[in-house]
């Protein structure tokens, strides 16, 4: 059978490829990914003075948006992060932190793309119903992971930022540029991949590996692990903590939903 016949519902696709093929495939997949971050990420090392001036360095100065919103709304709720020099102790690491900001970036930036080379390395091992249920799962994905990013870069880390800054035992408060990045990065990166909880949950559902009364059942222990993974993703700041826990529970919720529409359908 050529690829250039139509294929009946439900019927694999009809070109085998071996296992050093697959190989092959699945490293071009790769290379082009990691293309896309390097175009990127020499983009974003280029523009050094904004993505460290506005970016970067965005939360910890009392004209970011966030600060100005919420003191717009109230008074009592009004905060700012207080003034705090970042410095460097290594000889290279300015440089070097240079460099792994530019891959991060680009790495988010370039989700998408990454997301569908993913795709279309998976997709045509999937049957033609499967290949129905699952469209437009890249950009559902890449649209929780930028949601997820933007929540952690507006909300997570003006919080956490203003928090650990101000934090007072005596000492002067005065991160390495390394240690600020990495916070930076821990606030943005993960809290998108977490953003993927409703995706997970449609593809579990729909193995049946999970089920909506599964999910309802453990809906309290659900809870306890979300504010464990909270903790883990962010600094020891019940405020952020919270934060970033009641949007994964709304997730959470919104899953059950899902869960419980799959297996309606199937």
């Amino acid at each position: 059978m050529s690829l250039d016949q139509p294929q009946i519902s439900g019927e694999a696709p009809p070109k085998e490829m071996s296992f050093l093929e697959h190989l092959e495939e699945l490293r071009w997949h790769i290379l082009r990914s990691l293309l896309a971050i390097a175009i990127i990420g020499v983009v974003v090392f280029l523009a050094k003075d904004f993505v460290f001036n506005t970016v970067i360095f965005g939360p910890k100065k009392p004209t970011f948006i966030t600060y100005r919103v919420i003191c717009g709304i109230s008074e009592i709720l009004c905060f700012t992060p207080p003034e705090f020099t970042i410095i460097t102790r290594e000889l290279g690491e300015q440089f070097i932190t240079h460099l792994k900001t530019s891959f991060w970036i680009g790495l988010i930036v370039a989700f998408p793309y990454i997301f569908w080379e993913i795709w279309r390395f998976v997709s045509p091992g999937l049957y033609t119903s499967e290949r129905n249920v699952t469209r437009g799962v890249v950009l559902i994905c890449s649209g929780l992971f930028g949601i997820g990013v933007l929540f952690g870069y507006f909300i997570i880390s003006p919080f956490a930022v203003s928090f650990l800054s101000g934090y007072d035992v005596g000492a002067t408060s005065a991160p390495t540029l390394a240690s600020y990045v990495n916070y930076m990065t821990m606030f943005t990166i993960p809290t998108g991949l977490i953003f993927q909880l409703p995706m997970v949950a449609f593809f579990l559902a729909k193995l049946g590996i999970v089920s909506p009364d599964m999910m309802k059942q453990y809906r309290k222990h659900a809870f306890v692990v979300i504010l464990l993974a909270a903790a883990i993703v962010t600094p020891p700041d019940v405020i952020t903590q919270l934060l970033i826990a009641f949007p994964l529970y709304f997730l959470f919720e919104i899953s059950i939903v899902i869960a419980k529409r799959v297996y309606k359908e199937v």
